[in-house]
């Protein structure tokens, strides 16, 4: 028996679960979990479905299922397996900490295939962990060199997503057109609230109640990017920012971690600026 994942997106139109669901009776598929949701303002559809049963030619079942949906349907046959990652880091160890731990336990969904940082400061945690460490520093060279080092370091990996693991760098729109919906930030506040650099400080003058922290995928506009996953915690007139900061790493490393899960299992699909998120 084989398990697999369609995920569709498409305009919404009658009929659309039954014309589904009857190609893959056809094919002798057992749907086990089937979610779908309707965005009534955008007239589209979506719907995740786990099956199990033989999958003779899964070419032939795309293309069956492209036949009966509404023009320009995107169609997406995932067979079971992990998910191959990058990370970026900059130099605080608590979110690359997390991810590399649930890594090699197996329960993060992934495989690191190696960590990329613009300071050296993690790579003998990362070396300790068993993950190859790159340094590519960014002082004393334009923005397009020290990109350039990063990807022909990426290229040499099979890579789903790239995770920003407090990556203190804005990445230009040539290196994200590269990796379109596939880089991953970690945003240390409550988007849309405090966007751009020391949100906590931000957060502080404020006097804000709650901070919180923000998974999104990567657009050209800072931090305004499809936000995936989202936490918050209560704070009070006692904290100053570097205590905002402090207790914002628990949930920096929560939102992250979720973030990646609903990524990784293809939960998560990308409508405009919007995310639809199957849990």
């Amino acid at each position: 028996m084989n398990n697999l994942l369609i995920l569709i997106q498409c305009k919404d139109k009658v009929g659309l679960v039954t014309d589904i669901t009857r190609i893959l009776a056809l094919h002798k598929l057992n749907i086990i979990a089937m979610r779908e949701f309707v965005d009534e303002t955008e007239n589209k559809f979506f719907t995740r479905i786990a099956c199990s049963g033989i999958i003779t030619d899964k070419l032939v079942l795309k293309q069956e299922l492209i036949a009966v949906l509404p023009i320009e349907a995107k169609v997406n046959l995932v067979t079971k397996k992990e998910k191959n990652i990058a990370v970026l880091v900059t130099k605080e160890f608590h979110c690359l900490a997390d991810l590399l731990v649930r890594a090699h336990f197996k329960t993060l969904g992934a495989v690191v295939k190696c960590v990329i940082g613009n300071h050296s400061t993690l790579q003998e945690f990362a070396e300790k962990m068993g993950v190859p460490f790159f340094y590519v520093a960014h002082e004393n060279k334009s923005k397009a060199d020290f990109e350039r080092e990063m990807v022909q370091l990426l290229i040499n990996y099979e890579l789903d997503y790239i995770v920003l693991a407090k990556f203190m760098r804005i990445l230009s729109p040539e290196f994200i057109q590269q990796y379109p919906n596939k880089i991953i930030n970690i945003h240390h506040s409550f988007l849309p609230a405090f966007v751009g650099a020391s949100p906590y400080r931000q957060a502080f003058e404020r006097g804000v109640k709650i901070i919180g922290a923000t998974a999104h995928f990567v657009t050209n506009n800072l931090d305004e990017g499809p936000i995936i996953n989202q936490q918050t915690i209560h704070v009070n007139h006692t904290l100053n920012a570097k205590q905002m900061a402090i207790g914002g790493r628990e949930i920096e490393k929560a939102v992250l971690s979720k973030a990646l899960e609903q990524v990784l299992e293809d939960r998560v699909f990308i409508s405009g600026n919007k995310t639809i998120v199957f849990e």
